[in-house]
């Protein structure tokens, strides 16, 4: 594919130092996040079932090797940092994280906010604000506003507001914990603004659609996510030398709970209705987002 022959092209200019090569099964998330904070350039490449640490400057590599062997043998990360004269070392793992990918914390903060203040959706003072289209009630029954409304009156925060909203602890813990595993990925690699843009996109693209076919009571991250892990596992094909270092896995088993989802088996299980529509819409997003970013990769590189 010539993308992925012009993307190791590029990676070869830049980063000519390969330090290790391991099994992709060794997850290097939490090592290559140390080497963010050292000011370390570097780039884990994946090639099949292995991966690659690579360095742009020689003069690293000893001390990156034997940060990896203390990482290895089971230091504490923030023992690592204080130990090391390195001044850079000394911030904590927490303000890291704070630091470098705001975005991706600012996702689950929210949603954490909004979840607990609709009371996972049964307090309909705080809700009503939420949804897509506004409500009111007539005796026991909702009146919704049309999309009109909405976009006379420019309640624009209601484009994206429903994925923040969600309606059961389980729904809730899964979507955050997805949110964090492919947020932050995206964050170290790219420009702050892509997971912004794509975040956008996605989301408006899953609710529009949600709304359409099912009308305005629905909430969840899961079409943005749906779409952030196309995005990374097309990514990873199109540009390897710059992989997120998802396992592909991850990509099956997103494909596999999507027609779970859309079999009928969940409400017949009891777990309730997906929002399938925001699901698959959310999916098709993050294959369209990919090439786009390929192809201002140049101007949206994360700058070290």
């Amino acid at each position: 594919m010539i993308f992925s022959r012009q993307c190791r092209l590029k990676e070869a200019e830049a980063l000519n130092i390969k330090i290790l090569d391991i099994p992709s099964s060794e997850d290097l998330q939490e090592f290559a996040g140390f080497l963010w904070q050292a000011k370390i350039p570097h780039r884990i490449r994946h090639q099949g079932d292995r991966q690659e640490l690579w360095l742009r400057n020689a003069a690293d590599t000893d001390y990156v090797l034997e940060q990896y062997q203390r990482w290895k043998q089971g230091d504490e990360f923030e023992l690592v940092m204080a130990q090391n004269d390195n001044p850079n070392l000394k911030v904590s793992q927490f303000m890291f994280w704070v630091q470098h990918v705001p975005v991706t914390l600012s996702l689950i903060v929210i949603s954490l906010v909004l979840t607990l203040l609709t009371g996972f959706g049964r307090q309909m003072e705080f809700l009503h604000w939420f949804t897509f289209v506004d409500f009111t009630f007539q005796g026991q029954y909702p009146v919704f506003q049309s999309l009109g409304t909405l976009i006379a009156e420019g309640q624009w925060w209601r484009w994206i507001s429903p994925v923040f909203l969600h309606f059961g602890f389980m729904h809730l813990v899964f979507n955050l914990l997805w949110t964090w595993e492919l947020g932050r990925r995206i964050e170290l690699v790219h420009r702050r603004s892509v997971i912004v843009v794509l975040v956008l996109f996605m989301g408006v693209m899953s609710n529009i659609s949600q709304f359409v076919i099912t009308g305005p009571i629905f909430g969840g991250l899961s079409g943005i996510i749906f779409g952030l892990m196309a995005y990374t596992w097309l990514w990873d094909r199109i540009c390897p030398a710059h992989s997120y270092g998802l396992p592909p896995v991850m990509m099956t088993f997103m494909v596999v709970w999507l027609i779970f989802g859309v079999s009928g088996l969940p409400e017949k299980m009891g777990l309730g209705s997906f929002a399938n529509t925001a699901h698959l819409i959310g999916l098709l997003s993050g294959l369209l987002c990919a090439p786009l970013v390929y192809l201002f990769r140049d101007q949206l590189w994360r700058k070290i």
